[in-house]
């Protein structure tokens, strides 16, 4: 079983889908909404699909925690060391704020934030 797709609670659904596409490049962009919210589902030609929820009831200034029960991150795959370092390079050419290319006994990893705090990983598996 697969993984179809991942959709966070933001403060800003608009902010936090500009953030992934500027990343990650133009995705095809569809917006709902309901009851009290409303999303931002963006997906890319490779199959990622990401959508961005903002509730009306979510407090001001409310802030994505990791040490909370819930989501930690979002590792995105990579395909070797070599795509871990040029999504380390991008950021920097982003202007976005990133931790150091991290080389683990298992994994080479480098991450970012979005606007809310999530950490996004770039991740590629040894082998």
């Amino acid at each position: 079983m697969t993984v179809h797709h991942v959709t966070l609670t933001v403060l800003d659904a608009e902010r936090s889908a500009e953030w992934y596409e500027r990343v990650l490049g133009p995705a095809d962009v569809i917006t709902r909404a309901g009851d009290g919210w409303h999303r931002i589902r963006m997906a890319w030609p490779d199959g990622l699909v990401i959508g961005v929820t903002a509730h009306e009831a979510t407090a001001p200034g409310d802030a994505f925690d990791a040490r909370r029960v819930g989501l930690d991150h979002i590792g995105l795959a990579c395909a070797s060391e070599d795509e871990v370092r040029a999504w380390a390079t991008r950021l920097d050419d982003l202007g976005v704020a990133r931790g150091p290319v991290e080389e683990a006994p298992y994994a080479w990893a480098v991450t970012a934030r979005d606007p809310d705090g999530i950490a996004v990983e770039f991740f590629c598996p040894r082998t």
